[in-house]
């Protein structure tokens, strides 16, 4: 879901440039799902080898990833482990969610109505155990870290950073923030314009947000920022308090300084201190290993050529790109302990 902080966080654009040689953790989940809901057939359907196994997320791993080497940036992916048992009651809506739009795009089918049949497919998406050991495959082939978080990899990644480990986390949402890390990128993407919800585009970058710079804007500290989140909603406590949005959720930490206060002021009918705990005690690994390797054509090949029937003239060409980048070139890397 990711915290709804949009409204009051300010991000600066910059450009790939700017990230060159930039170290950067990129929330694996975060985009995974991206690539299995936008990557899809006319008809609503996700891409397909000829066994009819899915491969809109190794399309998507394999351009983006490319696309980033090439720039010079070097990616990490970090994967979610077991969420915290707060979490259950967010993923037990998502898929009642799931199961009603699986009967719209039923019911979409029968009229055949295309509009609808791609907008309930994406609704649809399951990440299985095959799709990311796939996903893992195919990262380790590229030569890039994979990081198993042991619970959610916002918090592996906000550590990462915290640590100076990366330059930042690369993700569209906002809850590394909460987590406190202190930069985040979002718009990693290929794309230079997105489809707004009217019909109309936008242009987008790189858009980096500081942690500290919008700290000091808001006139607040991590802790009330996190309080923020609580208020609006989280995946512990998905919809917060009814009727606050970000703004007014900002004007009630900086009114109540006593959190005791102010949950019991807006009446919140969940415990705040034991989501702030989630937060605050999250589980992340310390002896992960930051090592980027040189790509691993044969391995590349064999997973999307030979088992899932890409075309052998793209992943060339592609690969011939990504094995001349300095990055491959070099074998830098470093090892955390």
């Amino acid at each position: 879901m990711g915290v709804k902080l949009a409204d009051i966080i300010i991000k600066k654009d910059i450009s790939f440039d700017d990230l060159k040689n930039k170290r950067i953790a990129i929330d694996f989940s975060n985009v995974v799902y991206q690539f299995l809901s936008n990557i899809r057939q006319l008809d609503g359907t996700p891409l397909m080898d000829k066994n009819g196994q899915v491969t809109s997320h190794l399309v998507g791993i394999f351009s983006r990833s490319a696309n980033l080497i090439e720039k010079g940036i070097k990616i990490c992916y970090v994967f979610d482990g077991k969420p915290p048992l707060l979490k259950l009651k967010e993923r037990e809506e998502r898929e009642h969610r799931k199961r009603i739009a699986e009967s719209k795009l039923k019911l979409a089918k029968e009229e055949e109505s295309e509009e609808d049949i791609l907008k309930y497919s994406k609704q649809i998406v399951r990440l299985t155990p095959e799709i990311i050991s796939e996903s893992k495959e195919l990262i380790s082939a590229l030569g890039l870290p994979v990081i198993q978080s042991p619970s959610e990899s916002d918090a592996q990644s906000a550590f990462m950073c915290e640590r100076g480990d990366v330059f930042a986390v690369g993700s569209q949402d906002y809850d590394s923030l909460l987590f406190g890390s202190p930069k985040s990128i979002q718009n990693l993407t290929l794309a230079q314009k997105r489809k707004l919800p009217g019909g109309a585009y936008v242009w987008i970058k790189p858009q980096l947000i500081d942690l500290k710079e919008n700290l000091e804007h808001l006139k607040i500290t991590q802790d009330q920022l996190l309080a923020i989140g609580i208020l609006i909603g989280t995946d512990y406590n998905p919809g917060g308090v009814k009727g606050i949005g970000p703004k007014n959720a900002l004007r009630l930490v900086q009114q109540y300084k006593n959190f005791d206060k102010l949950f019991k002021e807006v009446k919140a009918d969940f415990n705040w201190k034991e989501i702030y705990a989630v937060f605050k005690s999250m589980p992340v690994m310390k002896n992960y290993q930051l090592n980027w390797k040189p790509v691993n054509e044969e391995k590349i090949k064999k997973l999307l050529i030979d088992k899932h029937d890409f075309s052998e003239e793209r992943v060339s060409n592609t690969l011939k790109k990504i094995t001349n980048n300095d990055l491959n070139q070099s074998g830098l890397g470093k090892w955390v302990r």
